[in-house]
């Protein structure tokens, strides 16, 4: 029989597997909520349970059946002969640091918190067809939200826009960058701390996530540096007043028929040479796609969502060349869809394995001119299952 072979016992264990998972988020939820991944983390030679539950004034039973199955999920390591715990190699930083660029505690919570009460909605969902508006689920929603996506808001501020060609040095001389859905406002944090010397404004029409984008603000004492405005790019946005545009997992919350106005939108903020940021999830069109490793993080926030589901923005191409670079832009790619081999990484130092992608050039066909001054770079990352747009606006 070969490894391959699929038996009942098999996909018994992957369901039991699946319970697992399950067991895993909430354990992870608990060890958060009454503090046992920090005091550990504060504990890198180890702690017994009872001197976990004495120092947070905890069920000593509790606290003992948390560590050993902590043990068992790989969360925690263990000394048999002490019977002492501690975190496994990065946990800390992934369970125990928040604001840390690999934290993932809060996408944890958002599952146990909210994912949890939209699974038990969808079986009237199913039969009614009724949503549940991203917007006005409350601030503590908005500020699960932006935990979660924390690591993004970081990653875009230190690195993506940093790394665009004359970014760098138009925002720490005074340019101005625009979020589009900003939320809670950690991006807007993130890029005054990159950038001190430009101009940030934040755009968002959920008045809860402004609520907590406002305290934000002012808790990082950067009331003067940063602007939070209620409602709609079309309204709001003065024509060619940004440098840059960013939309940070957003553009999948907005209904297919507005993403052309948004986008149109943001194409007019933009001053000449300006750069549109976009970075989202790329959920799979194809059955062979929606089981490649890459695809299974959007396969799984589209499955617990009574909201518009997230889409694959791959198709939407035109969309971005009729807003930025013209109708008559032509597509052409730098190599086939498909995992990139480790040698033709390597050949590039300004990429990683994570950020293996299919990359594109929208360049506008025109009698004669400079057409490098005409381009509008779209990089799509199919490894990750993450779309990243950078679409540079056309000089004029």
């Amino acid at each position: 029989m070969s490894d391959t072979t699929i038996t009942a016992d098999t996909q018994t264990a992957k369901v039991f597997e699946w319970r697992r998972g399950f067991n895993a988020m909430h354990l992870i939820d608990i060890g958060i909520a009454v503090g046992l991944f920090g005091a550990l983390a504060t504990a890198p030679q180890g702690s017994s349970a009872r001197d976990l539950a004495q120092s947070l004034s905890l069920d000593l039973h509790c606290v003992e059946v948390w560590c050993t199955s902590a043990y068992s999920f790989e969360m925690l390591d263990g000394d048999e002969a002490t019977r002492t715990f501690r975190l496994a190699p990065f946990m800390d930083k992934l369970l125990a640091s928040p604001g840390h660029p690999r934290y993932l505690g809060g996408y944890v919570r958002l599952g146990t918190e909210f994912a949890t009460d939209d699974f038990r909605r969808c079986v009237q969902a199913f039969k009614t067809g009724e949503k549940v508006p991203f917007q006005g689920r409350g601030e503590h929603f908005a500020k699960t939200i932006a935990d979660g996506t924390l690591g993004l808001q970081i990653m875009s501020a230190r690195k993506i826009l940093p790394e665009l060609p004359g970014v760098a040095e138009k925002l720490n001389h005074g340019g101005a960058v625009l979020e589009v859905g900003c939320g809670a406002g950690n991006h807007l944090v993130q890029l005054a701390k990159a950038f001190p010397g430009s101009n940030i404004v934040g755009i968002d029409i959920d008045e809860d996530s402004l609520a907590v984008a406002r305290t934000n603000i002012r808790n990082a004492g950067l009331e003067g540096h940063v602007d939070i405005l209620s409602g709609d790019i079309a309204t709001l946005a003065k024509p060619a007043s940004f440098d840059v545009v960013a939309m940070i997992e957003v553009l999948h919350e907005i209904a297919p028929a507005l993403r052309p106005g948004i986008i149109a939108g943001c194409a007019r903020a933009l001053r000449s040479g300006g750069w549109l940021v976009i970075i989202d999830e790329t959920y799979p069109t194809t059955l062979a796609e929606m089981r490649r490793p890459e695809f299974l993080f959007p396969v799984q926030t589209c499955t617990n969502r009574e909201w518009d589901s997230p889409r694959r923005f791959r198709h939407e191409h035109p969309l971005f060349r009729r807003r930025l670079g013209g109708e008559s832009a032509s597509l052409r790619s730098s190599r086939p869809p498909g995992p990139m081999p480790v040698p033709h990484l390597r050949s590039h130092p300004r990429r990683t394995r994570r950020e293996a992608s299919t990359q594109a050039w929208f360049r506008r066909e025109q009698s004669g001119g400079d057409h490098r001054r005409n381009s509008c770079l779209l990089q799509s990352r199919r490894d990750t299952g993450r779309f990243e747009s950078r679409c540079r606006r056309p000089r004029r």
